[in-house]
């Protein structure tokens, strides 16, 4: 389990909420991670699991865990041709059972760093804001999977959180989520995407964030927590979801992100070919690499404190490197791959 890291909060209203969490065959998760949030240090909230037709022993857990807590309700999705199959079905489920407006988003693998979590995440004073976009990294583990999926997950949350800032707020991350049920069923929910396994968050903030009602919350104190993938197989299959969710983004979003790529791709591809040219040519191109790197080295290693990703403060440049190549190599093999996803 992991230990709490109190951070002090600032006065503010605690309207009631409604936490929200999707769950399929979790049952040593729950087990595991569910006590630290029924724990919060909240006034006023419930938490709604959803059992989304599990055949291990998550029932059994989740009936243990009621019987000791009154403010856990639970939402069980039977195994029927009747209903549609996936996570944005019990997501759905979840959010018509929530009593409150706001609804705060995670999943079953994951456990807040603060049992402060909540009062961070709740509603905004501000009432126009509807979207508030969490951060949840990855627990750290051995390996060079464990750090690239860690790396990944920072800068991932680098670029949402900074859009998020500049006006564009483009996709959020379901371990760590918040949003107005009002706001749901008024755009009506997943409607224009329920067709694709992923996408129960980007998707949705990406078709309902806009620069007035969207803000962000990096606090450490309001951070979650997460299981990561352990295998390599398993982490394609994640990225293969996403890649398929990240074609329906907005067209304007689609194009800045994929500007992103290109340069990236652009600047590697001629530092790799001037090293095949004349010395004088290989000595600008290690310098300008060289200068590339001492820019981010001051100005990464803070951000990665920020962001729980300190100890990766001296790998980041050959990290950066595999990663780029990883997911480039990983987005051709989705263009070919099979199409069939699903959520578990």
């Amino acid at each position: 389990m992991l230990k709490f890291n109190v951070e002090e909060i600032p006065e503010t209203t605690t309207d009631p909420l409604s936490v929200i969490i999707c769950a399929r065959n979790e049952a040593k998760n729950l087990e595991t991670f569910l006590p630290a949030i029924l724990n919060q240090n909240h006034p006023n909230f419930e938490v709604v699991v959803v059992n989304d037709r599990s055949w291990d022993a998550t029932e059994q857990v989740l009936e243990q865990l009621k019987l000791k807590y009154e403010h856990l309700k639970l939402v069980t999705v039977l195994d029927s041709s009747k209903f549609l199959t996936g996570k944005k079905f019990a997501v759905t489920m979840g959010i018509k059972a929530a009593k409150h407006d706001w609804l705060v988003f995670t999943d079953a693998d994951c456990e807040p760093t603060s049992e402060n979590w909540l009062l961070d995440m709740q509603q905004p004073e501000e009432q126009r804001t509807e979207i508030l976009l969490g951060y949840s990294p990855y627990l750290r583990r051995k390996g060079l999977l464990n750090a690239l999926i860690r790396f990944e997950t920072f800068f991932t949350a680098l670029n949402y959180l900074s859009f998020a800032l500049k006006g564009m707020p483009y996709m959020g991350v379901g371990r760590n989520l918040a949003y107005r049920k009002s706001l749901f069923f008024k755009n009506k929910g997943f409607a224009a995407h329920m067709h694709i396994p992923s996408g129960d968050d980007d998707l949705f903030v990406n078709a309902n964030a806009t620069k007035n009602n969207t803000e962000i919350r990096i606090n450490k104190q309001a951070q979650v927590f997460s299981v990561p993938n352990t295998t390599w197989r398993g982490y394609l299959r994640q990225k293969k979801r996403h890649f398929g969710a990240g074609k329906m983004y907005r067209a304007k979003h689609k194009f800045v992100l994929s500007l992103q790529i290109i340069t990236q791709f652009l600047f590697y591809t001629l530092i790799i070919s001037c090293l095949f040219v004349n010395r004088d040519t290989q000595l600008i191109a290690v310098a300008i690499f060289l200068l590339f790197v001492l820019m981010k080295v001051f100005i990464y290693p803070k951000l990665l404190n920020k962001l729980n990703c300190a100890s990766m403060r001296w790998w980041f440049p050959i990290l950066e490197i595999l990663l780029f190549f990883f997911l480039v190599i990983n987005g051709f093999l989705g263009l070919f791959g099979n199409k069939k996803v699903h959520w578990k």
